[in-house]
This record gives structure tokens, sequence and C-alpha cells, in this order.
């Protein structure tokens, strides 16, 4: 792959007429690109993808990137991957559709598959806040809902049965939204278990229909939530700055990554626009 980098600042050099500061700086870009492309997988141009390239932004903002510097790198692949097609080497250019980052506005983290698995296991399964943090962060990845969908759950949004919950979006726009295996496997224990011993804990407000309880028994919040993500990242020592939304980011990541479709996607996350998740 790397041969074909000496055959871009050629084209560059004698076609586009650019100066040598900039086929320099190109040159580097590309190079540490794929230096991250090519960390665990083959040399192989058709698995180079906006995904990819994503992950390519992502990590170099967690690297203190700033916004300029990765704008120059995104345009310097950009007129690779022309090249490659122009070439014949690539069908598609796989950074064409892949935003810009704009000034002041993070790009969402993401945790590896690694990264993920380790945080859903991090919770004991032996305690009901145990049993009820794996649920939750169980439920968090397999249907990306936001926070505050997450907490305003209540035990009729569930059917476990059919491995659906029913959930209320922003604009109080209503969505099924599907459950795997695993976060069912979690929920079935936490609401046989962990949650009837943690609402046996509320003296005062009796009883409630949340799903996610707090160590009262009563509603978790939004902060709450937060804190147990921090918790688990801090225990694991992933990276700085992951959330709920980190998650909520992993599970559309994956589903893409793996195939699927950009606008089914966006039915489940509950965007209204499909640029938002393209983000």
């Amino acid at each position: 792959m790397r041969e074909q980098v000496d055959s871009f600042c050629t084209y560059l050099r004698g076609e586009r007429n650019y100066s040598e500061h900039t086929i320099a700086a190109y040159r580097r870009d590309i190079l540490q690109f794929l230096d991250f492309f090519l960390k665990d997988r083959e040399e192989d141009w058709s698995q180079v993808d906006n995904l990819a390239i994503r992950g390519f932004l992502a990590f170099l903002l967690q690297q203190g990137y700033g916004r300029s510097s990765m704008a120059r790198k995104l345009a310097a692949l950009r007129t690779f991957f022309y090249f490659l097609q122009r070439e014949g080497r690539l069908t598609l250019n796989p950074a064409a559709e892949v935003g810009t980052p704009k000034q002041g506005r993070k790009l969402p983290q993401f945790l590896y598959r690694r990264e993920i698995e380790a945080l859903l296991a991090a919770p004991p399964a032996n305690t009901p806040l145990g049993q009820r943090d794996r649920a939750l962060l169980e439920v968090l990845y397999a249907s990306g809902l936001r926070v505050s969908e997450v907490t305003n759950l209540r035990l009729q949004d569930l059917d476990l049965t059919r491995g659906e919950v029913k959930v209320m979006g922003k604009g109080r726009k209503e969505r099924l939204v599907p459950l795997g295996s695993k976060a069912r496997e979690a929920l079935t224990l936490y609401l046989h278990q962990g949650r009837p011993e943690l609402l046996a804990q509320n003296k005062d407000a009796g009883t409630t229909d949340r799903v996610f309880l707090n160590r009262w028994g009563k509603a978790l919040s939004v902060r709450s939530v937060r804190r147990v993500v921090d918790k688990y990242v801090e225990e694991l020592a992933l990276a700085e700055g992951l959330s709920p939304h980190s998650i909520r980011h992993t599970f559309a990541t994956h589903l893409l990554e793996a195939g699927a479709d950009l606008r089914v996607v966006q039915e489940l996350l509950g965007h209204a626009s499909i640029a938002t998740t393209q983000i």
C-alpha cells in the first residue's frame, strides 16, 4: 500500500503542481493513517471505508490534535483516495462523505470491541447494584438509547419475550428498539433478583415502575448513570472522557461496521436527520 503513496506524491508534483512543503505534509498524513489502519488489518484497499476514516479522526482527537490539523489530514486522505479511485484501485472514495471536523465541536468517542466487552463484564453479577449496572450497560450498548431514555424506561416498556423495548424519544416520538440476548439475560437477572432487593430499600415512596433504581429503591437519575459509567471506565483505565453517549456512539459504529444500513441505524437511534447519524 505504501508504494501507492510514492505514486501519489509524483501525481501531486507533476499534475497538481503542489509545493514540496504540501506534498511532504500530505505524505506524513497518509502514512500516519496507514500506520493506524494496518495495526490489525491486512494490506487491502477494499477494506478502507468511511468507518476506518472516522475511527482515525477519533484517534487523532484522543491524541490531542486540533481541528485544523484534523481537517488537513482529512483533505489529504480525500485527495489520496481520489487518486486511487482514478487509478482504478478503488471503486468509491471512502473519505468523500466524511464531514470535516468543525471548530468547537467534539467528535463522539467510541469503544473498540475489546473495550466494550471489558466494560460490560466489569460489574459483579452477585450483588443488586452489580446486576443493575450490568443490565444498564448491556441495554445502553444493545439499544443505543439516550441516557434520559434509559432512565425513563418503565417495566411496561419491556417485552423480554419478544426482545423489544418501547422508547419515548425526543419530541414525544415513540419507537421500538430490539434487544440482544445478552441484554435480555442481564435484564432478566436484574429484574428477578437485584431490582426487588433495591426496591425493598424504598421506605418513602412505596413502589415505582421505573426499570432502573438507585441504592435507595428510587428511580435512577441521568447523573447517576454517568457515575456508573465513570466508575467502570476508571476501574478499567479506559480513555478519559468516555460517557454513556460514547456507548450510544459505539452501538451505532459497530452496527455500521457490521454492514447495517445507515437509515436503519438512524431509526434505531431516534435521529430526525440522517446527517446526525453520519457524524
